[in-house]
């Protein structure tokens, strides 16, 4: 998203439209920010998330959870809710919806009795609207479970005590079918726009692209998908509509009539805010959610690959119409080293390139660190991971990564088969993990680690005491980075290594407010 300078009013605005809402009394008189004149880090007091429908699989078996970190100086009251969202087009297995039409969307949009179809559709989900997920206390996670294919995408808020540094998740694991394995996808914020490098329209595979509009008022919404030739033709990808506090799931091989095995994706927002997310399934290597790349950029960290990788696929993409070289390292457990063969790689301006790293990592941790020349070309990136052999491999998808400024938060852990990956690709860092009290018991624990420059650390995270149920972790910078972490969660079931990553981005749950005494006519333009 493009940001510009904003005045204290229009920054407010846009914090409010983005995250929620921010406190902005004035400090005590007597701290060092009122004597300075220097901005106040305050907790944010009241933020959104949005988690897109889990599964169309009747097999699918969904766990949902919700955690508000302890935060100094937050209010002491407050709630978190996440409700069900309602669903405009209930999709069938083999990706048409329930009147028939292939994809998604279709083409009700151009037509008024696909709208009618649409609000009768929202008018008979009695579920709509319903919490389903509630925080009770700080610090201590809650969960809700659902099966099948009626678990439903979530809308959800939170203010005062639990507004800063919020975080839901969803875990499913599909048993059988296409995209069986473990799919996680973290809950996010709305936004504007989003780019997803490593989406597919390939026959092998069923991608969707969720959208999750959390207003009062309808959304409009553009989708552009870039192939290995540049932008391809779209049928009906301009103008969808999703309609208000409701989750529209779009089959991506329905926009166009062109099949490629890599596409890059682009959401652009028209009118109002969604969250957007891609579910990525293949009939023979599973499936997983594809998170937005972070914004384009010359300089990109794709962080926590596993070890055991049995592949690595990397697709990038650069906006612009330049060409770009891209510098390609991996940072592993002894620093930053050069895959030989793939020093640099090529990427035409405007379209999808795609490179087989193999199996990049040799056993350790990684994560890799992608920079364009002078870093004056921006691009957006993500990896498809493979682990296992022959017919039980699964697959996961790693995003580039916003780094950890203060803190995030991952859930759904359990005493075995979590791994937490951190990596700082720039300089020496200091971070603090505290694991949260359990869902069903535990008491917190917490460990300090040092990551050196260049490094990925897979760390040996630490385990509430006495732990019954799933449990947070949140990682907060202490000194040093930038800092970049992802954690994996990983099972076996029939012999197939079932597993899914996501990154840790920054919680934004705190604030810099500018003192009123401030002199802020810099900040005009």
């Amino acid at each position: 998203m493009n940001r510009t300078t904003l005045s204290l009013i229009a920054g407010a605005t846009a914090l409010a439209a983005v995250t929620g809402f921010a406190a902005v009394s004035a400090p005590d008189p007597g701290s060092a920010e009122q004597r300075t004149g220097a901005a106040a880090t305050l907790p944010v007091e009241r933020t959104g998330l949005l988690c897109p429908r889990p599964s169309t699989s009747d097999l699918a078996e969904t766990t949902y959870t919700s955690f508000a970190p302890v935060t100094e100086g937050a209010d002491d009251k407050g709630t978190a809710v996440l409700r069900a969202a309602a669903q405009q087009s209930a999709p069938d297995d083999d990706g048409t919806s329930e009147d028939g039409k292939d994809g998604e969307n279709g083409a009700a949009d151009e037509k008024d009795e696909g709208d009618e179809k649409g609000e009768k559709d929202a008018a008979k989900d009695d579920t709509a609207g319903k919490p389903v997920l509630q925080l009770q206390e700080p610090g201590k996670p809650v969960t809700a479970e659902a099966d099948g294919a009626d678990a439903p995408a979530l809308v959800g808020t939170a203010d005062g005590r639990f507004a800063s540094g919020w975080t839901a998740q969803q875990t499913t694991e599909v048993a059988a079918g296409t995209g069986r394995g473990l799919q996680g996808v973290a809950c996010s914020a709305a936004d504007t726009q989003f780019w997803f490098p490593g989406a597919s329209t390939d026959d092998s595979r069923t991608d969707y692209i969720h959208l999750t509009n959390p207003d009062d008022s309808a959304a409009v919404v553009d989708i552009e998908l870039y192939g290995k030739d540049g932008e391809l033709e779209t049928t009906v990808g301009e103008g969808i509509t999703v309609k208000p506090r409701s989750a529209e799931p779009v089959l991506l091989s329905t926009l166009t009539a062109e099949k490629q095995t890599d596409v890059t994706v682009h959401v652009v927002v028209r009118s109002g805010r969604v969250g957007a997310a891609v579910q990525a399934l293949d009939d023979e290597t599973g499936g997983d959610w594809l998170p937005a790349s972070a914004d384009p950029s010359g300089r990109l960290v794709l962080p926590g690959i596993p070890k055991d990788a049995t592949a690595v696929r990397l697709v990038a993409f650069t906006p612009g119409d330049a060409d770009v070289d891209l510098k390609v390292r991996l940072a592993s457990p002894s620093g930053l080293i050069t895959p030989a063969g793939n020093e640099t790689l090529h990427v035409k301006g405007g379209m999808t390139a795609a490179f087989d790293l193999g199996d990049l990592t040799r056993g350790e941790a990684g994560s890799l660190v992608l920079t364009a020349p002078d870093g004056s070309v921006p691009v957006v990136a993500a990896v498809r991971v493979l682990r296992g052999e022959g017919g039980k491999q699964e697959s996961a998808f790693i995003p580039a990564a916003r780094p950890v400024e203060t803190r995030a938060t991952a859930l759904d852990n359990t005493a075995e088969g979590t791994t937490l990956s951190v990596t700082a690709p720039e300089g020496d860092a200091e971070i603090k993990v505290t694991a949260s009290a359990g869902t069903k018991g535990g008491t917190p624990q917490t460990k300090t680690y040092s990551i050196k420059s260049g490094t990925t650390q897979d760390i040996e995270a630490p385990v509430p005491a006495g732990l019954k149920g799933s449990y947070a972790l949140t990682v907060e910078t202490r000194v040093g980075g930038p800092v970049y972490a992802s954690r994996t969660l990983a099972s076996t079931e029939g012999g197939v290594p079932f597993f899914t990553v996501q990154p840790l981005p920054d919680d934004r749950g705190m604030v810099a407010v500018p003192d009123a005494s401030e002199n802020l006519s810099v900040l005009q333009r």
